[in-house]
């Protein structure tokens, strides 16, 4: 039998807060983290504005990593996901060295991995040579450097690795830490997505790929899911953490039990490696498995993180995947994109959406999709347009999609 699985714990790094209570308020509040960028030189860029992090300061928590030195010799995704993770631990009140270690572990997910490092030790080799290129340049770039880093953190000697499939890297990460806890191969995981691809390279590649939105003149505005104004994404950063734990195991220490994991599902699309199907056929799936997996009927769900980047063929196929899996419901759930708030996170907004879907859960509200004005036609939905709406659901679905096709939806639920 499939053993249940429990989240206890919950850390965020983001453009509007670092702290899981303040992110969640100025959600509801309609705020946006989305400003002029401050973290770069735009200079040269055509696009001037994203979601960056810009007053970071690592050592604000010295205890995230194992000394002060340690902050130097990771890259800027990895302080996110210590800093996020250890918030995380702190809010489970899990005690690592108490527990078999063995049964501990991570999986988190991050579509890109240490750009900031890679940007920096090439022109460091173009301007002054290959020997000058530093020799922390690998175990700060591979992307699996964050959960190494974090296992090495909390002494956890289980399953580590970390998932890529761009934008939907968090929740497949999450999904294959809800599987590991479920078919008994460890008790306690942390888990989610971190990111941080907000250089100049990172955003020109997107800029020149025509991705991201171009209001220049209005950065706050320009994040607009379901609008039918919407121009393109809004390139942001920052990190969403979970501890999740098998229930008996959570129980047993007394821990503070927030939801109950209850399905995943992923799938591909198969057809273009930027463009969704048009149809949703893949995102229908995901969320269809998802729903197959937890035992749910799609009348059971009150409640749909969406994906909603903001981008015109996304959003519409995105409308369309949820009207094919929930029929007569699609018209009676809530669905709102927290991106319209914080822009684009690529392969960390499936866990800082996972955290916000919990603290909705928890409170009984929907976080409101800011900046839409203009409800396009196509997506006539309710994606709870620019206010806060107070709603008791049990269940929730939390989608993303990627570059490559990937899709990957998570369900969670109130304790039953």
């Amino acid at each position: 039998m499939k053993r249940r699985v429990v989240i206890t714990g919950l850390g965020v790094v983001t453009s509007l807060s670092c702290n899981v209570e303040e992110l969640w308020k100025r959600l509801c509040a309609g705020e946006s983290g989305v400003h002029d960028l401050k973290t770069i030189d735009t200079t040269h860029l055509k696009i001037k504005f994203g979601g960056d992090v810009w007053d970071w300061n690592p050592e604000e928590w010295p205890n995230a990593f194992q000394d002060r030195k340690e902050i130097k010799r990771v890259d800027r995704f990895t302080q996110f996901a210590m800093v996020a993770g250890h918030d995380a631990v702190i809010d489970s009140g899990i005690d690592f060295a108490q527990e078999n270690q063995q049964r501990c572990g991570v999986i988190l997910g991050s579509g890109i991995g240490g750009l900031h490092e890679i940007e920096e030790q090439v022109v460091r080799m173009v301007n002054k040579g290959h020997d000058r290129v530093s020799p922390f340049l690998v175990p700060k770039m591979m992307l699996n450097a964050a959960g190494g880093n974090l296992s090495m953190r909390y002494g956890l000697k289980g399953i580590n690795y970390t998932v890529a499939t761009a934008c939907a890297s968090a929740n497949n990460g999450i999904g294959d830490a809800f599987r590991t806890i479920q078919y008994g191969d460890a008790d306690v995981l942390i888990t989610g997505g971190t990111e941080a691809a907000i250089t100049e390279m990172g955003l020109a590649g997107f800029q020149n790929m025509k991705a991201l939105s171009t209001r220049n003149d209005d950065p706050p505005r320009a994040s607009r899911p379901f609008d039918a104004e919407r121009d393109g994404f809004v390139l942001s950063e920052g990190a969403g953490i979970l501890v999740i734990e098998e229930l008996e195991h959570a129980r047993a220490r007394g821990a503070r039990i927030y939801c109950e994991i209850l399905g995943f599902g992923a799938s591909a699309d198969a057809g273009h490696i930027t463009q969704p199907d048009e149809r949703g056929s893949g995102a229908a799936a995901a969320m269809s498995l998802a729903l197959a997996d937890g035992k749910l009927d799609p009348t059971d769900v009150g409640y749909i993180s969406a994906h909603g980047t903001s981008t015109p063929l996304g959003d519409a196929a995105e409308t369309n995947a949820i009207k094919g899996v929930f029929q007569e419901h699609a018209r009676s759930v809530s669905i709102s994109s927290i991106k319209s708030h914080l822009g684009h996170t690529l392969g960390a907004c499936g866990g800082i959406a996972l955290v916000v879907c919990v603290k909705s859960l928890q409170n009984g509200v929907i976080p409101p999709t800011i900046n839409l004005e203009n409800p396009d036609p196509i997506c006539d939905l309710d994606y709870t347009p620019k206010t806060a709406r107070e709603k008791t659901y049990r269940v929730a679905l939390s989608n993303s999609f990627g570059f490559g096709g990937h899709n990957a939806c998570i369900a969670v639920g109130k304790m039953a």
